[in-house]
């Protein structure tokens, strides 16, 4: 809940932002010369690629959460069996014996995305955002019966 209401205010604040910028970037382009023109679009410009890219994780989320919950109406979610240090941080070494594991199972049996979303929970633990992204795209992209590159 409280990843869900930090990623809302993230949003409103982006959102506001946005528009900030958009209003901005449309009085310069009102001034009429050349040069306010000129610098009008290209500040329109970082709105449009930021509400693109605010729209793009959005989807990403949303596909994630939705794996997620039929992973655990399925009673297959990834259990926690990692070991955590007295301030409740993960133990590196846990995580790579847990990461070891979900990626031998993701071997054995590469087409399947509930391996992939678990795999991605074992990058994400140790620490390998890009990485967890990537095996989280794979595994959405399975679900979704869509080609995946290899």
């Amino acid at each position: 809940m409280r990843a869900k209401l930090s990623y809302a205010v993230t949003a409103a604040v982006l959102l506001f932002y946005f528009v900030l910028v958009g209003s901005r970037g449309v009085m310069l382009i009102q001034s009429g010369t050349l040069l306010t023109v000129t610098f009008g679009v290209a500040v329109l410009i970082l709105p449009v690629i930021g509400l693109w890219f605010l729209w793009k994780n959005t989807q990403f989320v949303r596909r994630a959460n939705a794996l997620a919950a039929e992973l655990d109406a399925e009673g297959a979610l990834p259990v926690d069996e990692l070991k955590r240090t007295p301030g409740g941080r993960i133990d590196r070494d846990s995580a790579d014996e847990v990461f070891a594991k979900r990626k031998a199972e993701t071997e054995a049996s590469p087409d399947d995305w509930r391996s992939w979303f678990r795999l991605a929970v074992a990058y994400h633990d140790a620490r390998d955002t890009p990485r967890a992204r990537k095996a989280m795209q794979r595994a959405i992209a399975l679900h979704d019966g869509k080609p995946v590159q290899a």
